[in-house]
């Protein structure tokens, strides 16, 4: 018997707001949030937070005291979670995701939510897309969906960290990331077991080239290559040693993170001691796409090099060219990244944008001008596995959520293995 005081049209209205400080994989510390409803149903999320970022990204909310966490502590975030937020959101329904998505975008008042702190609002906003799910009795995925206005799921193909260099391993590589795409696997079992069998190799393949290697922020193995190219090698090899066939089987994709040594107009490879223009860059990518099954380049040029990315782009079509820091899933910057022609998919960060809702905007942006989308996790990463759930529901194609290594990432790749027990669906890869 419902009791006469609980109203049951009122149960999904938000009792309570909680944030604390947590550690994330870096032992950095960030945000987690706890919304309850009044049915009793709860959901939490927490805060990436990126090492490789866009100027133009939202901004975390640090304390910059140097006794606490190095300065890095979220004190003010957490506060103003407890706070402010927990006072706006209180007895608003968590059904109602677009309206306090924006509720707190407007209460915060600034573009780049600075006030409040980003970290502070993207643990809230997912925290309440969760505790709905669970009041709706719905898996978070189809939740999801339902929140798009779809009924179309899919399971993303993903591609995998397997070295990493850049702000990812101490810079020991120019390039930030080389990462394995399973292209021929029909499922996402078939494909984990892929990935799982190109990380080995590469490790077997660097103790047996006597190689000591760095891990990485995302488990990458990081050997310190001096050129790409020795890096590439390695990534053949790997391929080989796991009987997977180059181009049928399985594909390679670079992260170059180029805004990281990009500096007076130049491109700057420390490794190799060359330094190039936008027009030389291209060539120098070019010539890795010509010899190697490299089907993916993420953030080839600087953030604001536009001309470049947008000739890069008409040269190479057959390409997938993402950008994640030219974009930072900002619906504005997708749109003329669309009207100049520059790239043909966006990397989707929840946090560099701050809410569910406005990643969804941009997801709906890159796809109205025909651009595929990556859902990605952040090289500070905690447990919370809200990006699997999102790659499915929203139809996203693909998901980039590190190595297949560390907790925190395996929260992910383990998330996706309950879904697809769920949903039986086949993999399909396309960019375009």
């Amino acid at each position: 018997m419902t009791h006469p005081s609980f109203n049951l049209a009122r149960s999904a209205d938000i009792l309570q707001v909680r944030g604390r400080q947590i550690l994330d994989s870096r032992g950095r510390p960030t945000v987690e949030v706890d919304v309850s409803l009044r049915d009793g149903s709860s959901g939490r999320a927490c805060a990436p937070s990126g090492a490789s970022t866009g100027r133009h990204e939202v901004l975390e909310l640090r304390d910059g005291d140097d006794g606490l966490h190095e300065g890095r502590g979220v004190s003010k975030a957490v506060n103003n979670i407890n706070g402010e937020i927990a006072e706006l959101l209180k007895g608003r329904p968590a059904t109602s995701q677009a309206g306090l998505d924006e509720a707190l975008r407007t209460h915060d008042g600034t573009a780049n939510l600075s006030r409040l702190g980003a970290n502070a609002v993207i643990a809230t906003s997912l925290a309440i897309c969760r505790a709905a799910a669970i009041h709706e009795r719905l898996p978070l995925h189809r939740y999801i969906a339902q929140l798009l206005g779809t009924t179309r799921t899919s399971m993303p193909m993903p591609m995998t960290n397997i070295l990493s260099g850049g702000a990812h391993a101490r810079r020991s590589m120019d390039f930030q990331d080389f990462l394995a795409i399973p292209v021929g696997a029909k499922t996402y079992g078939d494909a984990l077991n892929m990935l799982a069998s190109v990380r080995s190799a590469a490790s077997d393949l660097l103790a047996e080239d006597g190689i000591t290697t760095l891990l990485a922020d995302e488990g990458g193995l990081s050997p310190g290559y001096a050129s790409a190219d020795e890096a590439f090698r390695l990534m053949m090899r790997a391929f080989e040693r796991a009987k997977l066939r180059p181009g049928h089987d399985i594909a390679i994709a670079i992260d170059v993170a180029a805004s990281e040594f990009y500096r007076d107009g130049k491109y700057h490879l420390a490794g190799e001691q060359r330094t190039l223009d936008g027009e030389e860059m291209a060539e120098y990518l070019g010539d890795f796409i010509r010899r190697y099954p490299l089907i993916s380049i993420e953030d080839a040029f600087d953030q604001d090099d536009w001309s470049s990315w947008s000739s890069f782009t008409k040269r190479f079509p057959k390409v997938q060219i993402v950008g994640d820091d030219l974009f930072v899933t900002n619906p504005d910057r997708i749109a003329r990244g669309i009207e100049v022609g520059a790239a043909n998919a966006v990397l989707i960060k929840v946090n560099q944008n701050g809410t569910l809702t406005g990643a969804f905007e941009a997801m709906k942006r890159a796809r109205a001008g025909g651009y595929a989308t990556v859902i990605s996790a952040r090289s500070g990463e905690t447990e919370d596995s809200f990006i699997a759930d999102l790659a499915v529901g929203s139809d996203a194609g693909q998901i980039k959520i590190g190595s297949v290594r560390n907790s925190e990432r395996l929260a992910k790749y383990n998330q996706l293995t309950r879904i697809a027990e769920l949903e039986a669906a086949e993999l399909t890869f396309s960019f375009s």
